[in-house]
């Protein structure tokens, strides 16, 4: 039950982000729970992005043709600037694309927006900020810096970014935003601990992790959501989620050779992005024929997907970034009732298997180590039950929206009195 303040404290919130609604991105998904729950609080918001093409870099028909378009979903009052678009691989058309609605979205939409209270800008990506810069210094109000990714820094671990030049104008464009922020909301203790480490005052970090609609993913038949999908009645590891660089699917496609005598287990890969076409091949190339690929589900879907399956999997590669990290798809397996399989180091290990004793852990971009926790759990059905229970319980006291959004109402409360003194 959402509890609504009453009286006093609305405010314009103005959301920057490249990726909104119905693109299928978490960037996307986090915006849009969060967006659509602070207008119950009385507040009026806009969220200024660009036109949908994630992954693909393909724009659907009804979105092309205009520099500027407004809609409305769930209540949110949506502007969409142009801006140059690209499909989800190769580097520098990436950053084009970032770069293109970074410097185009204040430009084009500042005359629509009105006079906000408050911007708050999501990175990554990062260049979402020269928007946020923009518009703070034409409208005079201020900005909260969200984070859900310490970029560049996850950028040069993954060897994505080489050049030097390129590194320092991030990193300098990255500090910049930290400083001239009235407010830098993490997402994880993690994050927090890093830039409390690099110099960044206490006070000025808000902590409040990303979560999960708990009313829609619940726990639901498993025999009726595969018969809606046409899925078999067998033993099914699902992985739901990006196929890129950061997530080192290829260790699947190893356990899944692995596995392959067992032949009532069976992989799936729920998704889209720049690496699915090539693991798809290379499954192929090992005909491997209890690994499925399948295309990425509207949103909405998604639940009955997590319910058709028997265990979830979150995996990333090993790398230090990435445990600072606490995937959505994690947050959604557990709402769903599903048992986790968490190759992840870190916070998310800390998270989901110590404190929710809801997955177990396998150490990433470890082949026999997964292959090994997907027997375990197919041989110890006892164990998913609890598991399974668990998870459910723990997220929907820690990480439902509305719990969260509530938080984020009350610390928007403190910044009122600054909204308007930058006001006038």
């Amino acid at each position: 039950m959402v509890v609504v303040a009453e009286g006093g404290g609305e405010m314009h919130i103005l959301f920057i982000s490249r990726y909104y609604y119905p693109e299928k991105a978490a960037a996307a998904v986090c915006v849009g729970e969060t967006a659509k729950r602070l207008i119950r609080y009385g507040h009026q918001v806009t969220v200024l992005t660009t036109l949908p093409s994630y992954p693909t870099g393909i724009v659907p028909p009804r979105y092309r043709g205009r520099l500027l378009q407004i809609e409305f979903i769930d209540g949110v009052r949506v502007l969409r600037t142009w801006s140059y678009t690209s499909a989800n691989r190769g580097f520098f058309k990436r950053i084009s694309s970032y770069l293109s609605f970074g410097c185009l979205a204040a430009l084009i939409g500042k005359k629509a927006l009105g006079t906000p209270d408050l911007i708050i800008v999501g990175s990554p990506p990062l260049f979402n900020v020269i928007a946020a810069h923009l518009l703070t210094w034409f409208l005079h109000v201020p900005f909260i810096f969200w984070v859900a990714d310490l970029w560049p820094e996850s950028a040069v671990q993954l060897g994505i970014l080489h050049n030097p030049i390129l590194i320092k104008v991030a990193e300098w464009l990255e500090w910049q935003t930290y400083q001239r922020a009235s407010l830098v909301w993490v997402v994880t203790e993690g994050m927090r601990t890093t830039l409390l480490r690099r110099g960044l005052r206490s006070e000025k970090i808000f902590l409040l992790p990303n979560g999960v609609d708990t009313a829609r993913f619940y726990p639901i038949s498993q025999t009726d959501a595969r018969r809606q999908l046409g899925w078999p009645d067998m033993f099914t590891v699902l992985y739901a989620g990006t196929h890129g660089l950061t997530h080192g699917l290829h260790t699947v496609l190893d356990a899944a050779e692995k596995l392959r005598g067992q032949v009532d287990i069976r992989f799936v890969l729920l998704g889209d992005g720049a690496e699915k076409t090539t693991l798809m091949a290379e499954a192929s190339r090992r005909q491997l024929t209890n690994i499925h690929f399948l295309q990425p589900l509207p949103h909405e879907a998604m639940p009955l997907a997590l319910a058709a399956s028997s265990i979830c999997l979150a995996h990333t590669r090993k790398l230090p970034i990435f445990e600072d990290m606490l995937p959505m798809k994690m947050f959604e397996a557990m709402a769903s009732g599903r048992p986790l399989l968490l190759a992840l180091n870190g916070e998310a290990c800390r998270v989901a298997v110590q404190e929710a004793r809801a997955g177990i852990y396998c150490e990433p971009e470890n082949p026999e180590a997964l292959a090994t926790g997907i027997f375990y759990l197919y041989t110890h059905p006892d164990t998913m039950k609890q598991l399974s229970q668990n998870g459910r319980s723990y997220i929907q006291t820690h990480f439902d929206y509305d719990y969260l959004t509530a938080r984020l109402h009350e610390q928007l409360q403190l910044l009122i009195p600054l909204s308007s003194a930058t006001q006038h």
